[in-house]
């Protein structure tokens, strides 16, 4: 039965299981009770299972990593979200941030599995068999993963700091984590990302400096702005220069413009490069 799901069913499944985590911190929360930690962990977890199921199938259809249209690359943003949630989100020791990487989940997944469009067309062997271009492309969809859960953080930041300076500290309000917790988190994650992002960069580079002609200019471009952008952050941040509401701000509108920035490198991909093939959507 399972052998006869389509790839995207398989996703389907992933995005309800996210739902499913989103549902239940909702419903405690407006209860004004704890999330449920445990329970919204394991229906990420599932979630995730499927999703790596879903995503595992059509990299192998493609023959690589599955980027080759936006909605892969919004799915595999997500994945990488909740990867990095399920490896260190118990040292957070926070369910509402286990709360919001389901919101993040079921946003990403749904909203690319809702628009067909997006999945218009199948792009195989985008990377042309170069295990080094496959590698930069993983690494800094990654980096935005990591991005995402900073945006989140942030979010957590700024409530928890609505909730001191209105003096609302009862409720909800009281799981979340301390102000300097979500600070020190903040700065871990945007150094991460930082940090996966160059790696990514990098190995492009080792690649592009050989064959400048293959290198998509709108491509490059959008994804050294979101780069440059970021370090700019983790720079001022570093200096004492952009703190506490200014750099929750910051990290969120940073990662909606790199959101933004992924049309660019989805509509850059050279034609050349790729074998599109149309299909019917199921």
């Amino acid at each position: 039965m399972f052998a006869d799901l389509t790839d995207r069913q398989w996703l389907w499944g992933a995005a309800g299981f996210y739902l499913v985590g989103l549902l239940l911190g909702t419903a405690s929360l407006l209860r004004g009770g704890r999330t449920s930690g445990a329970a919204i962990y394991g229906a990420i977890l599932a979630g995730y299972l499927l999703q790596f199921i879903g995503l595992g199938l059509r990299g192998h259809a493609a023959g690589g990593c599955p980027l080759g249209n936006r909605f892969e690359i919004f799915q595999f943003t997500a994945w990488s979200a909740i990867t990095l949630y399920l490896v260190v989100g118990v040292t957070f020791r926070s369910s509402v941030l286990g709360y919001f990487t389901s919101c993040l989940g079921a946003v990403l997944t749904v909203l690319s599995l809702s628009i067909p469009s997006w999945d218009a067309v199948r792009r195989t062997h985008i990377f042309g068999g170069n295990r080094w271009i496959e590698l930069h492309a993983a690494l800094a969809m990654f980096s935005y993963g990591v991005f995402g859960l900073l945006a989140l953080a942030s979010a957590l930041f700024l409530l928890r700091h609505f909730s001191l300076k209105s003096k609302r500290v009862g409720g909800w309000f009281s799981f979340l984590p301390s102000i300097m917790d979500l600070d020190h988190i903040e700065v871990r994650l945007l150094g991460a990302g930082v940090a996966i992002l160059t790696a990514a960069l990098a190995f492009g580079s080792v690649y592009w400096s050989r064959d400048t002609a293959t290198v998509g200019h709108v491509k490059l471009a959008a994804t050294v702005a979101v780069w440059a952008a970021y370090c700019a952050a983790f720079g001022l941040r570093i200096a004492g220069r952009l703190l506490a509401r200014r750099f929750a701000w910051t990290c969120l509108a940073l990662f909606a413009a790199a959101l933004l920035s992924l049309q660019a490198v989805d509509e850059s991909r050279h034609p050349g490069a790729a074998q599109a093939s149309e299909r019917g959507l199921p």
